[in-house]
């Protein structure tokens, strides 16, 4: 029996867990020297010591198989986890999961190169890191690649989502902060959004790809703790509240601009970034358009309320430990995705029981607890059928 025991669940977040040569071991020869290698302490302590456990344990096929004894959901995470840096044991893992499709992200190596002020470390890092997360993917056509696309430079940009696309990427992460000096609705990035619609291929934001919480906050004078992970996304207690702030600047910026109204099949995931913000977030669109359109043609020119731009072309996974049932009932049934973050610890144990138990007090009906599990994902991904 999978975890998922039979349900059909697509989960819209999960990650590999790469290695410290993960991007340089696919740079092309003029690509050499470009990057170096991840420094162990942009991942907290004991970097290294983790990963070459985590070798020897699959060269290992005893320790594998005491591994497996225990469910994979609740079992190690990170490195550790069963699937979590090689294609091979990916592949068995979604046999024992039961996701019959899975966003695959990377998890740090974009602090390689992603913050570069200069274009050929920025668009040849991403070049790296779209070949090595389609190759990931490849040989199983339930793992869908999320590639990176930087938009400082259109041209380049524009170039970057089309080598993605033949290589295999099925989502671009894109960060949601100012792209320089322009708002990511500036007309120059019109041919990328025009290019995503064309292939179907949706852009996504997470964790990571955006400002959170002034780290002037954190000198408090008092000792500072660890983050979520010991290091990585370098997530606490204080920036919870901020990691949708850059997203919801985004978002705004492209319904406010009319970049969901001039391609209305482009769809934007929001994942790993908390969801609890969204039924206020729809208000106040819907608040400001109302307040500000008779001074603004673009507002004016709205076709359709800001929420309903929201609804039509967002999704946005959930964490483990939000309600889902109580979105859903004061949003709508078409926002919400299932996450399991596999194999980052964030994901919980027992992310389905968590959300069953949400939509059971909620009494969420089946064709809306559908639509969480996998038909939402779908029209994110622009399925024909979910």
């Amino acid at each position: 029996m999978t975890y998922a025991a039979g349900r059909k669940i697509y989960d819209s977040d999960s990650h590999v867990m790469e290695t410290l040569d993960w991007l340089t071991a696919y740079a092309r020869p003029e690509q050499q020297g470009l990057i170096k290698e991840a420094a162990t302490r942009a991942g907290g302590v004991g970097v290294t010591k983790a990963i070459d456990k985590a070798k020897a344990r699959r060269a290992d096929p005893e320790a594998t198989s005491r591994l497996l004894e225990t469910p994979l959901i609740s079992g190690p995470k990170g490195w550790a986890a069963y699937g979590a840096t090689t294609p091979e044991e990916r592949r068995h893992a979604l046999d024992l999961l039961g996701f019959e499709r899975q966003l695959v992200f990377p998890t740090f190596s974009l602090g390689q190169f992603a913050r570069s002020k200069e274009l050929d470390v920025l668009y040849g890092g991403a070049d790296m890191l779209n070949r090595h997360m389609a190759d990931f993917c490849r040989d199983d056509p339930r793992l869908d690649a999320v590639g990176y696309v930087p938009l400082k430079d259109p041209a380049l940009a524009l170039e970057a989502v089309e080598a993605g696309v033949r290589d295999g990427v099925a989502a671009f992460w894109v960060s949601s902060d100012p792209a320089g000096e322009r708002s990511p609705s500036h007309v120059d990035f019109d041919p990328i959004w025009a290019a995503l619609e064309q292939h179907g291929v949706p852009l996504v934001l997470h964790i990571g790809g955006g400002r959170m919480m002034d780290p002037r906050y954190h000198e408090n004078g008092q000792p500072k703790p660890t983050d979520f992970l010991g290091g990585g996304e370098n997530l606490r207690g204080k920036d919870y509240h901020s990691i949708s702030h850059s997203p919801q600047n985004f978002l705004t910026a492209l319904i406010y601009d009319q970049v969901f109204q001039r391609f209305p099949k482009l769809m934007c995931g929001v994942i790993e970034l908390g969801a609890t913000w969204v039924p206020g977030f729809v208000r106040i669109l819907d608040q400001g358009h109302h307040a500000f359109r008779k001074m603004e043609p673009l507002l004016q020119g709205l076709e359709m309320k800001p929420s309903e731009f929201f609804r039509r072309q967002v999704r946005v996974s959930l964490f483990p430990y939000e309600d889902a049932g109580w979105l859903i009932q004061d949003v709508g049934p078409e926002v919400f995705m299932f996450a399991s973050d596999y194999p980052h610890p964030e994901g919980g144990r027992d992310p389905i029981g968590k959300f069953d138990a949400a939509l059971e007090q909620w009494q969420i009906g089946s064709a809306d607890r559908d639509r969480f599990y996998h038909g939402n994902f779908a029209s994110l991904m622009r399925m024909q059928a979910g």
